[in-house]
C-alpha cells in the first residue's frame, strides 16, 4: 500500500511512524513532512519513507502529488486543509482519503454547527448562547456567570477558548471573535475519545485525557495541549460503550441523515460532569498530544484499519487491539509558547532521549543549516510507554531531560494525579 501523509506536525509524525509498523504499507510519502519524518528509518524490509514539499492550501498542487505518486491512500492531517475541503477534490479523482469533506469537517470549523447536530441528535453538551455583538456576549457571560467559558466559534489552532472567572477578560476575548460561543463551565474531569468511522460503522480507539494549560496544576493560558496519557485507571469500565452509544454513533447517524457523511476520525472532548457525560467539543481529525500517547499502543495495523474507513468497509474490520501498557506523551514548548514563542533555538539531545521505548515527535521543528532548530510553540512531544502510568511517566520524563532548547517549557505533572490515584468522579 502507498500512503500519502498530509501536514508536518506532531500527529503526523506520529502518524508517519504508526503507519510505518504495518507490514501492507510499503511507501509513505509525508507532504510537506517535518526533519523527524524526514530522517525516519524504515519499519521493515523494502519500505520508504520521503517527504515531499507541497502547499497544502493548494488543492490541485496536493491532488497532482497524489495522482504522481500512485497513492491508495491519503491521510489529511491538519483541521484547517479538512475545512477547506481537501478532501473532496482528492476522492472526485478517485483516489481514498481518510479525512472528512468540506461540509462535514465544520463539526469543528463551526462550534455552532456542531452544537446545532448535537441539538438535533439529543447528544448530551453543556447550554451554549451563539453571539455576534459585544453586548449579546455581555448578556450571555452574566446568564452563566463564573467561570466563564468563551469559544470563539471558527478555527483556532486549538487555543480560541478562554476559561475564566475574569469578566473582562471573558469580554475581551469574546469582542475579538467574529462569532462567539457562552457556554456553561462543566465540572469533573475530561476525556479525549477519538473514533474511527466510514460514515456509518463506528470503531472508538481508548480514551486518553489531555492538558491544555501551560502549567503544572492546570494554570496559564489555554494552550494546543501539554500532554496526554492513555489509559485512565480512573474511569468507569463501561465509560466508551456509554460514549459511543450516547455520543459518537448519534452524532455520525445525524451527519449521515443531513446528507454530509462523516468519514475520517471523529474527536470527541468530553466532561464526565456530576450530571453525566457532556461533549466540550468535536474535531475532525487526530489531536495531539493524544495521538502521540495512543499510537504506540494500537496493536491493529493502521494502514488497513484507515483504508477501510476510507472506502466504507469498516464493517467488516475486527474491532480494535492495544497492548496492554500506558503511554505518556509530555509536549516541550518553545521559549515564549504560546504568546510568542521564539524560533530559531537549536535543539539537542533527541538521540539521547530515543531509548527504552521513547519516541520523540517533531512538531515545530525546521533545519537551519545542519541545525535542528525550533520553528512553532510546541516543538517535540516526547511519547514513552511502559508496564504502567509510573513507568511510562519515569521514561518520559528522563528523555525530556536529555532534550536541550534554550528557555524551553514542560509540564511537570502529565499523569501525575492519575499514577496516584487521585481523579475521582
Amino acid at each position: 500500500m502507498k500512503v500519502l501523509v498530509i501536514g508536518s506536525g506532531g500527529r503526523e509524525h506520529a502518524l508517519v511512524w504508526a503507519l510505518a509498523q504495518d507490514p501492507e504499507v510499503e511507501e509513505i510519502v509525508a507532504a510537506p513532512g517535518n526533519p523527524g519524518i524526514a530522517v525516519m528509518r524504515p519499519a521493515h524490509d523494502g519500505q520508504t519513507i520521503v517527504c515531499r514539499s507541497v502547499d497544502i492550501a493548494d488543492h490541485d498542487a496536493v491532488v497532482a502529488l497524489a495522482v504522481e505518486f500512485g497513492a491508495d491512500l491519503v491521510v489529511v492531517g491538519p483541521e484547517a486543509p479538512l475545512v477547506a475541503g481537501l478532501a473532496d477534490p482528492l476522492r472526485e479523482a478517485g483516489i481514498a482519503v481518510f479525512g472528512p469533506s468540506k461540509d462535514a469537517a465544520q463539526i469543528e470549523g463551526s462550534k455552532a454547527f456542531a452544537k446545532d447536530v448535537m441539538a438535533t441528535a439529543s447528544v448530551p453538551t453543556g447550554r451554549a448562547y451563539v453571539c455576534t455583538t459585544p453586548e449579546q456576549a455581555a448578556e450571555a457571560i452574566d446568564a452563566f456567570g463564573p467561570p466563564y467559558v468563551v469559544k470563539d466559534d471558527a478555527l483556532a489552532a486549538g487555543k480560541g477558548v478562554v476559561v475564566t472567572s475574569d469578566r473582562d477578560e471573558a469580554l475581551e476575548h469574546a469582542a475579538g471573535c467574529e462569532q462567539v460561543l457562552i457556554e456553561e463551565y462543566l465540572d469533573g474531569p475530561e476525556v479525549s475519545l477519538f473514533a474511527i468511522t466510514d460514515g456509518t460503522t463506528v470503531l472508538p480507539m481508548q480514551p486518553a485525557q489531555d492538558f491544555k494549560r501551560l502549567a503544572d496544576n492546570d494554570e496559564g493560558p489555554n494552550t494546543g495541549g501539554m500532554g496526554a496519557y492513555t489509559p485512565l485507571p480512573w474511569a468507569p469500565e463501561k465509560l466508551v460503550e456509554e460514549i459511543t452509544e450516547k455520543v459518537l454513533q448519534p452524532t455520525i447517524d445525524e451527519l449521515r441523515h443531513r446528507g454530509t457523511p462523516f468519514s475520517g476520525l471523529l474527536y470527541a472532548g468530553l466532561a464526565l460532569t456530576s450530571r453525566g457525560v457532556r461533549v466540550i467539543e468535536f474535531n475532525c481529525r487526530f489531536g495531539d498530544p493524544e495521538t502521540q500517547a495512543l499510537l504506540p499502543l494500537l496493536k491493529t495495523p493502521l494502514g488497513g484499519l484507515l483504508y477501510a474507513a476510507a472506502t466504507g468497509k469498516l464493517a467488516d474490520h475486527e474491532p480494535l487491539s492495544w497492548k496492554s501498557a500506558a503511554s505518556v506523551a509530555v509536549v516541550v514548548a518553545a521559549k515564549k509558547y504560546p504568546a510568542s514563542p521564539r524560533k530559531g533555538d537549536v535543539i539537542a539531545g533527541i538521540e539521547q532521549a530515543e531509548v527504552n521505548d521513547v519516541r520523540v515527535f517533531h512538531a515545530g521543528t525546521a533545519l537551519d543549516g545542519d541545525d535542528l532548530v525550533t520553528a512553532g510553540g510546541r516543538v517535540l512531544a516526547v511519547s514513552a510507554t511502559g508496564k504502567d502510568l509510573d513507568e511510562a511517566r519515569q521514561r518520559a520524563y528522563a528523555a525530556v531531560g536529555q532534550i536541550r532548547i534554550k528557555g524551553s517549557q514542560h509540564r511537570t505533572d502529565i499523569a501525575l494525579k492519575a499514577a496516584r490515584g487521585e481523579i475521582t468522579l
